[in-house]
This record gives C-alpha cells, sequence and structure tokens, in this order.
C-alpha cells in the first residue's frame, strides 16, 4: 500500500509515532521520561497552568497526571501552589532546576526537527509548518 492510500491521519500519526520514539531515545541517559518531558514543557508554556489542564492536553487521567506531577516535584523541577478560585485544585509552577531540563529538552527536539524535515527546502518546511497549524487550528475546539 503506497503512502497516498494509507490517508492523512495515519501518515500524521505515523510520524508523530516516529518523533516520539526518536525524542525517547535521545533523552536516554536523562533523568525524565518522555511524559515527563512533555508536561515540563507545557508548563514552561503555560506557567500557573492546573493540573487538570495539563492532563487534558497530555491525554491522561487526572490520576495519572497526579503521580507525574508528583516526581517532577520530587525531582526539584516543579512546584504546586494553591489555586486562589479554587482551594481544591493546584496550579504548577516551574522551578529554576527546571532551566538545564528545558534546555536539554530544547537540544533533543532542535535535533529531531532537523532530521525529520532533512531534504525540505526552506520553503517547503515553511509551507509544511503552515499547513499543519492551520489543521491544528481547523481541528481545535473553538472557545
Amino acid at each position: 500500500m503506497g503512502r497516498q492510500e494509507e490517508g492523512l491521519g495515519f501518515l500524521l500519526a505515523d510520524v508523530s509515532r516516529l518523533m516520539r520514539r526518536a525524542f525517547q531515545q535521545r533523552l536516554n541517559g536523562s533523568s525524565l521520561t518522555l511524559a515527563q518531558a512533555r508536561a515540563l514543557v507545557y508548563v514552561s508554556r503555560h506557567e500557573g497552568v492546573r493540573q487538570v489542564e495539563i492532563a487534558e492536553f497530555l491525554e491522561v487521567q487526572p490520576i495519572t497526571l497526579a503521580r507525574l506531577i508528583d516526581q517532577l516535584a520530587d525531582a526539584g523541577f516543579v512546584e504546586r501552589r494553591p489555586d486562589p478560585s479554587d482551594r481544591r485544585a493546584y496550579q504548577i509552577y516551574l522551578t529554576p532546576d527546571a532551566s538545564p531540563q528545558l534546555a536539554a529538552i530544547k537540544k533533543v527536539a532542535a535535533a529531531i526537527r532537523a532530521d525529520a524535515l532533512r531534504g525540505l527546502g526552506k520553503q517547503e518546511a515553511a509551507s509544511l509548518l503552515s499547513a499543519l497549524t492551520k489543521m491544528q487550528n481547523n481541528l481545535a475546539p473553538r472557545q
């Protein structure tokens, strides 16, 4: 079966799977798992985010996310603070110790991006990223 016959969804899922695998392999030797790295990056982009929002983004159950945040907090990379608008909830913030981890994640991500885009010209890569962004916006829930 050729790539065109596989369909867009299968191709995107396969590329995503391969990128996650490459990321995990390159993180080998790090104290972080792929799930922890994803959570850490999400918190860095949305500091003060509530745990439930991270769980939704990572597509994991809240209890799974709570254990993940426990691990990151135990490692000294994040801290929980009470949510002033909901005393049952916590907001997640980075600690200064997260900076070297985020730098390592960024370096690995850049190497994988370079591998994934190898053989594409600058215009092709820009067009691909633009098209994927439009697709993401088309499919994202309307707020």
